[in-house]
């Protein structure tokens, strides 16, 4: 059996993780870990064969993971990640395999397999290729280091560039997507789905099928009748926050 611990800080993406890896043959989940604190501790504890690692924690990176156990026997990784920038040159580079969120079931079970190949093989500890990872993440050029608060946003035939920290909330409807501004807005081809990709998790958060707020523009949370809750947002604007939502919502904001 392969001993898997999966790391992430949001519920429902280890959730999604535990359910995917339920179809998988010779796995033994042994643990899940939501801090980069516990997971170094369940690492060097429980020794596990293969990790989800996602990259980044409320507390740490998961490359800070990494380098905590650097002198140590360290297991098979798959990395996760939310941003299509952060680090992917760096993954290809050294030939680690890593899932964007949000990832695809079939994308997730190649993962797994490739991984289950390379340990039914006994290949050698990745020690010696996590080490020139971490090196080459280090370097001035490296990819999260040079990872722009800019985003780029191509409409009516031009391509504009925003600071994320000036974007207060987004909406969106199949397709379409307006980026509301301190001072403008945007008109987008893209999908909610889509653009959550581009953004700080850190900073930004989905509270409704349609709608993605910068938590640094949350004024209110306003609770009403049947159940209904509402955010208000610092100019005065109300959005819906979702059932489905709500876990999140109010686990990022430590309520």
């Amino acid at each position: 059996m392969v001993r898997v611990l999966i790391i992430d800080d949001e519920a429902l993406a280890r959730q999604r993780v535990r359910h995917l890896l339920t179809a998988v043959q010779d796995i033994d989940i042994i643990g899940e870990c939501k801090t980069g604190t516990d997971a170094i501790e369940k690492i060097r504890n429980l020794q596990p064969d293969l990790i989800f690692l996602d990259i980044q924690m409320k507390d740490m990176t998961g490359f800070e993971v990494l380098e905590a156990l650097a002198t140590e026997a360290l297991p098979m990784v798959i990395f996760i990640t939310a941003y299509d920038k952060y680090a992917i040159k760096a993954f290809d580079v050294f030939a680690f395999d890593y899932l964007l969120k949000p990832f695809k079931d079939e994308r997730f079970h190649l993962s797994v397999e490739n991984a289950l190949n390379n340990l039914r093989q006994q290949q050698k500890s990745p020690n010696q290729e996590l080490s020139a990872l971490l090196n080459y993440l280090r370097q001035p050029n490296a990819p999260q280091a040079n990872r722009s608060k800019m985003l780029p946003l191509k409409s009516s035939g031009k391509i504009s560039f925003v600071d994320m920290d000036d974007i207060q909330y987004i909406t969106g409807s199949g397709y379409y997507i307006e980026i509301f501004t301190t001072d403008k807005k945007y008109l987008l081809r893209e999908t909610l789905t889509s653009i959550l990709t581009k953004l700080d998790l850190e900073q930004f958060i989905r509270i409704h099928r349609s709608s993605i707020i910068n938590l640094q523009f949350l004024n209110e949370v306003i609770y009403g009748g049947a159940g209904e809750i509402e955010v208000q947002m610092k100019n005065g604007e109300l959005l819906r926050l979702s059932k489905s939502y709500r876990d999140d919502f109010f686990q990022k904001l430590g309520i």
